[in-house]
């Protein structure tokens, strides 16, 4: 586990200030100060056929249901504890380093127009593997279709939403203040699903491809992933032999404020590595990199 560190001036409630940066790093928030600024684009086409049979073993040994979504998620969580620059967020033209890993995904409670939606947010470890997301999404996921309640979330929201139009717009200017410098309180934000580590969408289960999807400029969300519907691809082997492979389109919107353009690759490279050795992610894993001060 990485040491706990104690908290100093200029750090926030949810995360530590990175002080050590070079200059042009510090620099890169006041010259694109939003996240539509800095986000770039990557899309990438994973081969996915043994990592199908691979879950597909997971589902008959009991882990009913463990799909892409687990699997997406289990890899962004790996790539945190090698790679922790993508753990971080800006905010107040301030770069910082997230405490804890917070993933962000919209639930419909049922597969139809009419039917309600809400956001949740999960909180993992840089130690968790596959299995641990399987169990913390499962749990998290089935308390929010159970329900017919609001969560936190919705209530807060439509609390706000009842306010007449000029002092919702106060509210939010407000809120935005209040984020800039830090002074949210920690309740807000374990509700709000424009602050965490990454947000995630299964357009698979909707039988669409992926999106570009732009990361918002409220909160500190550094990462947007969309991945749709598995497809097959009749291919030429080497020896001339045809055979079909399954691909998993995804679509990446990455805030390049937080690590630059090698870092993000280096994240990329990671995932490609880990979809074709998944039976790595159900140990955890060896060691953990800390950012840096």
């Amino acid at each position: 586990m990485p040491a706990v560190r104690r908290k100093r001036m200029g750090d926030r409630r949810e995360g530590r200030l990175l002080r050590s940066l070079p200059g042009l790093a510090k620099f890169i928030p006041f010259i694109m100060p939003t996240r539509n600024d800095r986000y770039i684009h990557y899309e990438e086409a994973f081969e996915v056929t043994e990592l199908d049979r691979f879950l597909r073993k997971l589902r008959v040994d009991g882990y009913k249901g463990i799909g892409m979504l687990h699997f997406l998620i289990a890899c962004h969580i790996r790539g945190i504890s090698m790679l922790p620059g993508i753990n971080r967020f800006v905010v107040g033209r301030r770069i910082y380093a997230r405490d804890n890993i917070e993933i962000v995904m919209t639930v419909k409670r049922a597969l139809s127009v009419d039917a309600t939606e809400t956001t949740i947010k999960v909180v993992f470890e840089p130690t968790d593997t596959l299995l641990d997301v399987y169990r913390k999404m499962n749990e998290k996921i089935d308390e929010i279709k159970s329900s017919d309640e609001n969560n936190g979330t919705e209530d807060f929201a439509d609390t706000v939403a009842r306010l007449p139009r000029f002092l919702l717009r106060f509210a939010i200017t407000v809120l935005r203040i209040m984020d800039y410098f830090g002074w949210i309180p920690m309740s807000l934000l374990n509700l709000s699903p424009f602050h965490g580590s990454m947000i995630i969408t299964d357009l698979g289960s909707l039988r669409l491809g992926p999106i570009y999807h732009h990361i918002y400029n409220f909160g500190t969300l550094p990462v947007f992933i969309a991945f749709g519907a598995k497809r097959h691809a009749y291919e030429i082997t080497r020896k001339g032999k045809v055979v079909d492979n399954k691909y998993l389109d995804c679509k990446f919107v990455l805030d390049e404020g937080i690590v630059d353009g090698h870092y993000w690759g280096q994240m990329l490279q990671a995932y490609r590595y880990m979809f074709q050795h998944p039976e790595i992610l159900v140990s955890p894993p060896s060691r953990i990199v800390e950012d840096v001060s």
